[in-house]
C-alpha cells in the first residue's frame, strides 16, 4: 500500500505523552509517515504543565508550508493551537492547499486543568477553524463549552454533537471518557449517530488519549476509510494504547501508541510457543493423556481481556494411535473453553497465561499428587443453576471458585464431570512449554503404571 502523509500541527510535549509527540508514536504505529507543524513548546510532564512557549505565527506558517510545499499531505490533525494568530493561520493554510481530510481536537484544557487556549480564542477556533474540520473530537468539557449544555449522559452527548455540528463541523465524535460506565463515543454525521463503546480500562494513566484517538482517525482518513471506520478502528487502537498505558512518573503516566505494534509481535510469540510445545506432546507420544472430547492447549496475550486475545488449536488436539497431532495450526479466539479458563486464572495472577485439558482418572490425580504438583478441584453439582443455564459458563466458575479459595495458582484443577459433563483433568502454567513440561511428567507416570 502506497504510504501515505499526516500532518500533526501541535503543541509538543516535554514529557512524550501528548502532543506531536504521542502523535508522531500513533501515526508510524499504524503504517503511515508523521510529519509536524508545532504551535507551542510546553515544559510538563506527569504531575502537570509547568510552562508555555507560543510559536510565533509566521514561523507556524513556515513550517506548513515547508511540510506541503516539498513532501504533500493525505490528512491533517491539529490539537494545541494556543492563540487566535495560530489559529487564524492553520486554517487559512488548509484552505490554501484545499486540505479537505482535517480532523480537529479542540485541545481547551490540559488533563491536570492547565489551559491550553486562551479563552478570547474560543470564538476564534469556532468561526475559522471548526467550519474546515471533518471530524472534531471533543470530550465532554469541550463539547459542554461548545454546545453550551451540560452532558451526563449519553443522550446529552447526542444533544452536544447536534448543537456542535451546527456550528458548522461535518461529524462531531463527542468522547465519553469522562463519564462512569463503559468508554462510549458518539459521532453524528448531520444525520444518523453511531455509538461505539468498549470496556472501561481501571488506569489512571490515561495522558495523551485524546491526541492519539485524534491522530490514529486521521491516519485511517488518509489511508482511505470512511470516517466511521477511521473512528472505529481509532477506538481499538486507543482502547489497546489505555490497556498497556504506562506507570512513568510520579502523575498521570501516559496511553502506549506503540502496543499496537508490540501486540502483532506478542502474537506472533504466541503462536511460536504453542507450536513448539505441541511438537514436544507429538514426540512424546501423549495420546495416554487425551479425553474422550479431545484437548487443547492455549496461550493468551499479556493482559488480555477476552478470548480473542487467547490463541489455541481450531480443530483441537486429537489422539492418533498413542501419539497426538493437532488438526490445525493455532489462532486467536479458537477455544472459548480454554479461554475462559485462562483469563480467570489471569485476573488472580497475569503471569499464568496457558492451560491444557487432558484426560480424567484416579490414577491420573494419583500421578500428579506424587509429582509434587499443586492439586485443587471443584464439584460440578454445587454449580449454581444460572451458571449451568448459561453456555461455556461452568469452565469459569469452576476456575473461579478455586482460586477464590486463595491458596495460590494450582498446577491442576480437576473436576469429576456432572450429568452430561466428562470430568476434566485442566493442567495451568505460565507458557506452552510450561504445560507442555507438567502435561509430560503426567503421561509418563501414567505409562509407568
Amino acid at each position: 500500500m502506497e504510504l501515505k502523509r499526516v500532518l500533526t500541527v501541535a503543541g509538543s510535549d516535554s514529557s512524550g505523552g501528548a502532543g506531536i509527540q504521542t502523535d508522531l508514536k500513533t501515526i508510524s504505529a499504524l503504517g503511515a509517515y508523521g510529519m509536524s507543524v508545532i504551535t507551542a513548546l510546553t515544559a510538563q510532564n506527569t504531575l502537570g504543565v509547568q510552562g508555555i512557549h507560543e510559536i510565533p505565527a509566521d514561523f507556524v506558517a513556515a513550517q506548513f508550508d515547508s511540510v506541503v510545499d516539498d513532501i504533500g499531505v493525505d490528512a491533517v490533525k491539529t490539537g494545541m493551537l494556543a492563540n487566535s494568530e495560530i489559529i487564524k493561520t492553520v486554517a487559512d493554510k488548509l484552505k490554501e492547499y484545499g486540505i479537505v481530510k482535517v480532523v480537529v481536537d479542540p485541545v481547551m484544557v490540559a488533563k491536570s486543568g492547565a489551559p491550553l487556549l486562551a479563552p478570547e480564542a474560543w470564538e476564534t477556533l469556532i468561526r475559522e477553524l471548526l467550519p474546515l474540520a471533518l471530524v472534531l473530537t471533543p470530550n465532554i468539557p469541550e463539547a459542554e463549552e461548545l454546545s453550551g449544555i451540560a452532558v451526563s449522559s449519553e443522550a446529552q452527548m447526542k444533544e452536544a454533537a447536534r448543537k456542535i455540528n451546527a456550528l458548522g463541523v461535518r461529524h462531531v465524535l463527542v468522547k465519553g471518557g469522562h463519564l462512569m460506565g463503559q468508554a462510549t463515543d458518539v459521532l453524528f454525521d448531520g444525520r444518523d449517530f453511531h455509538v461505539f463503546s468498549s470496556e472501561r480500562v481501571k488506569t489512571s494513566d490515561t495522558h495523551g488519549t485524546g491526541c492519539t484517538y485524534a491522530s490514529a482517525i486521521a491516519t485511517g482518513l488518509a489511508q482511505g476509510l470512511s470516517v466511521y471506520d477511521a473512528v472505529h478502528n481509532a477506538k481499538k487502537f486507543l482502547t489497546l494504547a489505555v490497556r498497556h498505558s504506562l506507570r512513568l512518573g510520579g502523575g498521570q503516566g501516559p496511553t502506549n501508541p506503540m502496543a499496537h505494534l508490540l501486540r502483532e509481535s506478542d502474537r506472533w510469540r504466541c503462536f511460536t510457543a504453542l507450536r513448539d510445545a505441541v511438537a514436544r506432546l507429538e514426540e512424546e507420544g501423549c495420546g495416554n493423556i487425551i479425553p474422550e472430547v479431545q484437548s487443547n492447549l492455549g496461550y493468551a496475550l499479556p493482559r488480555s481481556f477476552g478470548k480473542e486475545d487467547v490463541a489455541a488449536f481450531p480443530g483441537r488436539i486429537i489422539r492418533v494411535g498413542t501419539g497426538v497431532r493437532p488438526v490445525e495450526a493455532p489462532a486467536f479466539g479458537a477455544s472459548s473453553h480454554i479461554a475462559k479458563i485462562i483469563l480467570t486464572a489471569m485476573k488472580y495472577d497475569g503471569t499464568y497465561r496457558s492451560a491444557m485439558n487432558i484426560r480424567y482418572s484416579a490414577e491420573a490425580i494419583d500421578a500428579c499428587m506424587e509429582l509434587g504438583f499443586h492439586v485443587e478441584s471443584f464439584d460440578r453439582s454445587c454449580e449454581p443453576p444460572e451458571v449451568k443455564l448459561r453456555e461455556g459458563s461452568s469452565l469459569e466458575w469452576g476456575t473461579d471458585t478455586v482460586l477464590a479459595r486463595g491458596a495460590g495458582m494450582p498446577d491442576i484443577i480437576f473436576d469429576r464431570g456432572d450429568v452430561g459433563k466428562e470430568p476434566m483433568i485442566r493442567v495451568i502454567g505460565r507458557s506452552p512449554d510450561d504445560v507442555a513440561e507438567k502435561v509430560i511428567r503426567i503421561s509418563r507416570k501414567l505409562k509407568e503404571r
